[in-house]
């Protein structure tokens, strides 16, 4: 089967996990693009075409959106939410990968409409065999909307 290249936006304040998620997502085989935002004002900007990511060549609509609940300035939850509610941006599937494992975070991400909820392995290795199951997932089986 034939991999579907879209757009993934990472959506991750901490560098070493942007490129643990790089990296991982590489190892995996995916060869989509990657697009990284640091934090919620960002990620918000990137999809509304605002600020720095005014030119649709900087910020292509992706095909999904990985997400980090615990980001600055607006965080993940509430990033979730806005998105959701945006009838522009509420069908982008949203990825929850976050190193947070509290039941609350689980049921409030579903309840605000996430996709699906994925806590980040300790070991690299680990989280290859889960961005390669993410990537099947999304990329083989799932019809993505255009």
């Amino acid at each position: 089967m034939e991999k579907k290249s879209v757009t993934i936006l990472i959506a991750d304040d901490d560098p070493d996990d942007r490129l643990m998620t790089k990296e991982a997502l590489e190892e995996s085989f995916l060869v989509n693009e990657l697009k990284f935002v640091v934090d919620g004002v960002e990620l918000l900007e990137y999809l509304r075409r605002q600020g720095k990511f005014v030119e649709v060549k900087d910020s292509p609509r992706p095909g999904i959106i990985l997400l980090d609940l615990n980001m600055p300035k607006i965080d993940g939850r509430e990033a979730l939410k806005l998105i959701k509610t945006d009838p522009d941006l509420k069908s982008i599937p949203i990825v929850v990968l976050t190193t947070s494992k509290a039941d609350e975070d689980i049921v409030k991400t579903y309840d605000l409409g996430v996709n699906c909820f994925i806590s980040k392995p300790v070991s690299f290795s680990d989280f290859v065999e889960v961005t390669r199951a993410l990537g099947n997932y999304w990329f083989d089986i799932v019809q993505l909307p255009k």
